[in-house]
């Protein structure tokens, strides 16, 4: 089965390629989300739902923080964890993972994913149940970009 050939913009549909400005990429988003709604109805409640966590220390500064959400189809995606260098190893990583793992389970999600690097956070997550399913080499340069996912307590149901 050989892949669908799309053909290149003909030059005398008056198509001109220019950035978009912030009304014009709301439009897009929003077209994209009808036409993905088109092939694969809502599975959650509201399209888009954050789970987001932040860790703080005694004296109330930012100590880490983890930002995630859900959108559509009840599939975490995990866009950042970050913890402070000096709190790092103590176990504050793991913490706002499972919080927003197990908050995003209660609200239907069933699956996690997520990228990271080689010089950030792969071996944390391949503990915390994580698979690869993924990996982009020279990304950057002398590096790898992992893609990661995880079934949440919920899979199945």
């Amino acid at each position: 089965m050989g892949r669908k050939k799309f053909p290149d913009v003909k030059d005398d549909l008056g198509i001109k390629i220019s950035v978009p400005n912030l009304k014009e990429e709301e439009a897009i988003d929003d077209a994209l989300m009808a036409y993905n709604l088109s092939c694969v109805s809502l599975s959650q409640g509201e399209p888009f739902v954050k789970f987001c966590r932040c860790a703080k220390d005694g004296a109330g500064n930012l100590a880490g923080g983890i930002l995630a959400y859900s959108a559509l189809w009840n599939i975490l995606a995990i866009d950042t964890l970050w913890v402070k260098e000096e709190y790092r190893k103590m176990g504050i990583g793991g913490k706002l993972l499972r919080e927003v793992e197990q908050e995003a389970a209660s609200h239907g999600c069933y699956m996690a994913q997520l990228n990271t690097y080689d010089f950030q956070g792969i071996d944390f997550y391949l503990s915390k149940g994580y698979r690869i399913f993924g990996k982009l080499p020279e990304s950057p340069r002398g590096h790898t970009q992992y893609y990661l996912y995880k079934y949440l307590k919920n899979h199945g149901q």
